[in-house]
């Protein structure tokens, strides 16, 4: 079944000159109607995430202050974003898509976001971009829906997973793995279930080989009932933020790899596009269009 791709332009907050490309969002939509591989009516405004879905996994003295703008100086810092009423709207309504992108994959398979991966944010500040943890507040709500009884977050952002794997360190019912440059963002890594760090300038070879025996593992031991797939654009070789090596071809790989993991097993998977800070924007649109594209692909042959 084709899947429903949730988005909307109010993804896009003024954030002012900034690395993080807020463009982005709107470039994966345009690239997947010049590919032909979406039509218009395939796209979705979802609604936004309410606070209680945010309190499934942050403070609500943390949801109070987003809310209030009474963030400190040295939240805002470690946030790196600068605060703003657009901004929190934004957050909430990008991590509303992931839930939605959640509840449709039990529908069609396959859901699938074109934001979020905001996996940095922890249950009481937001860092490294991300304001809210939606792909934690996602899997919660599968669990508290009676969804799955058993998630499995698949992180291939460059970066680590740390607010994933802090937040559900506690949680037998979530299992993280993150792959990811060792020597990279963030310094301090609460462990994930699985972690693999890769080193500096890391290809394609070794990545693949590392995920694919990860995906053996996970799928072997822990038998998800759901994937969440994180798909960061960021370890492709020209990311300003990575120090991976992968080609386009690469990550077309990775994304293949992560999908057809789960369509060959009937597990419904979710994808979440992460990190992407390519010298081209364009280069990072093209990579999140690419994975998006394949899910489509995914779902329609399931």
């Amino acid at each position: 079944m084709r899947p429903v791709l949730f988005y909307s332009d109010d993804y896009e907050a003024d954030i002012g000159p900034h690395i993080f490309p807020m463009r982005k969002y709107r470039l994966v939509k345009e690239r997947l109607l010049d590919m032909g591989v979406a039509r218009p009516d395939d796209f979705v405004r979802p609604e936004p995430a309410s606070v209680e879905d945010a309190l499934l996994v942050h403070t609500e003295m943390y949801v109070a202050k987003l809310l209030n703008g009474t963030l400190s100086p040295l939240e805002e810092a470690t946030l790196e974003l600068p605060y703003s009423k657009e901004l929190i709207d934004k957050s909430f309504l990008g991590a509303g898509g992931t839930i939605s992108a959640v509840r449709s994959s039990f529908e069609r398979g396959v859901g699938v976001n074109i934001a979020g991966g905001l996996h940095h944010a922890f249950p009481d500040h937001g860092e490294g971009f991300c304001v809210l943890n939606d792909v934690a507040m996602g899997v919660a709500r599968a669990l508290e829906d009676g969804l799955a009884e058993r998630v499995a977050t698949v992180d291939c952002d460059v970066h680590q997973g740390n607010g994933t794997a802090a937040i559900f360190s506690k949680d037998k019912r979530v299992f993280t793995f993150s792959i990811h440059q060792e020597l990279n963002y963030p310094m301090a890594k609460p462990p994930s279930d699985l972690d693999i760090g890769l080193p500096n300038d890391a290809d394609g070879t070794l990545y693949l080989s590392n995920l694919k025996s990860a995906l053996d593992t996970i799928f072997g031991e822990f038998s998800p009932e759901m994937v969440f797939y994180v798909a960061g654009a960021d370890p492709y070789e020209h990311d300003l933020l990575g120090g991976l090596a992968l080609t386009k071809q690469d990550l077309a790989d990775r994304d293949e790899a992560v999908m057809s993991a789960c369509a060959s097993r009937g597990v419904p998977f979710v994808v979440a596009l992460a990190g992407g800070y390519a010298e081209r924007t364009s280069d990072t649109a093209e990579i999140h269009a690419a994975a998006i594209a394949r899910a489509i692909t995914t779902g329609e042959s399931l």
